[in-house]
Parts: structure tokens; sequence; C-alpha cells
């Protein structure tokens, strides 16, 4: 996930602060703890049919690198 990608989805949070909200929760977690919840997350997605990039978001997201880039462009959990 490159830099254009980040920037999509914290433009994306920046929109709607219900996704800011849980991108920041999220990216808050511990790596392991953070890891689980997102195979959850994409499991519960792939029986809805959810789009590939929607998954890949979620894959990403449980990267270090880019959940810290995330969490420092949109901030803290409130």
């Amino acid at each position: 996930m490159d830099q254009i990608d980040i920037d999509v989805i914290v433009a994306a949070a920046q929109r709607d602060q219900s996704i800011a909200r849980v991108l920041r929760e999220i990216c808050a977690l511990e790596a392991t703890v953070r890891a689980g919840a997102l195979e959850l997350v994409g499991a519960q997605l792939r029986t809805h049919a959810a789009a590939e990039d929607v998954i890949a978001v979620v894959q990403a997201l449980r990267r270090d690198d880019i959940a810290r880039r995330i969490a420092e462009r949109l901030g803290p959990p409130e």
C-alpha cells in the first residue's frame, strides 16, 4: 500500500467521523490484537462479498507501518 492509498483512507476518515473513530481505535491496538480483530472483520466481509478494495484495506491495516502512518495522520482515539 503506497502513500496515495493511505491518503485515500485518511481522506475518507476526514469526511466521515464514524470511519475516523473506528480507524483510530484499530490503529491504536497492539499488533497481534489488531491482526486478530482484523482477521475476524475480514472473514465477515468475505461472507458478504465485500469489494476487493475494502478487503485490501482491512489486510493493510494489519501492517504496523500502515497502522502507524494512519494513526499519525488521524491522531489518537478520542
